[in-house]
């Protein structure tokens, strides 16, 4: 969901969420603050936990499938997730993690639709920091269009933050690359962010201002 103060892009905030999404510094979007000055935790190159990785630099995914697991492999920051598709329900009370857990089911032969629960409350949603509490609940919705082309549709739901469901991503288009396709490599380096904060980020530095 963009965040461009369209009346039709607002989201529907509890109060406990607009106070959240107050604390939050991002540095892209409408309440953007200088790089030195944001709170975003992908600065100090924490995960970016879900739902962010499929809202934020999602490039090339590789998606390995077995008979009791899909995996999904991202280019930014070389991470990857296990859903179980082995029938077993999310965990009841779970340790929360950065991705959280996920199973999926498949509702027909071309749509998997993944659940993910107990994640960590300190990531953000996407850049424009955008809050969730441990209750959040997301549900990914892949659907093979043909045999070239996958849509995914994400939808987050946490009561605490949000007083009702809403659409996140909406049939974002993925094209199968050839066999030959090589994934550039994309890693958060700590030391790289501490520079580029010491050159670019610092308000009061002359080569920000160049």
């Amino acid at each position: 969901m963009p965040e461009d103060g369209r009346p039709e892009h607002r989201l529907p905030y509890t109060p406990l969420g607009q106070e959240a999404l107050n604390r939050a510094k991002p540095s892209n979007g409408l309440r953007s603050v200088l790089p030195a000055e944001t709170n975003d935790p992908v600065v100090t190159c924490d995960p970016q936990g879900m739902p962010r990785e499929d809202l934020y630099e999602l490039r090339a995914t590789q998606i390995i499938q077995t008979p009791e697991k899909v995996f999904l492999m991202y280019t930014f920051g070389k991470v990857w997730r296990v859903v179980w598709t082995d029938g077993r329900e999310l965990p009841k009370d779970p340790e929360p993690r950065w991705y959280g857990y996920s199973v999926g089911k498949w509702v027909d032969d071309y749509t998997l639709v993944v659940q993910t629960t107990g994640l960590d409350e300190r990531t953000w949603i996407d850049r424009a920091g955008r809050p969730h509490s441990s209750d959040l609940r997301i549900e990914e919705r892949y659907h093979r269009v043909d045999q070239n082309h996958l849509e995914l549709t994400v939808t987050i739901d946490d009561p605490q933050m949000y007083t009702k469901p809403w659409v996140a991503l909406d049939k974002l288009q993925f094209e199968l690359q050839p066999p030959s396709f090589d994934v550039r490599e994309m890693i958060c380096s700590p030391s790289e962010f501490a520079e580029y904060n010491k050159l670019i980020g610092n308000p009061a530095s002359d080569k920000g201002h160049q």
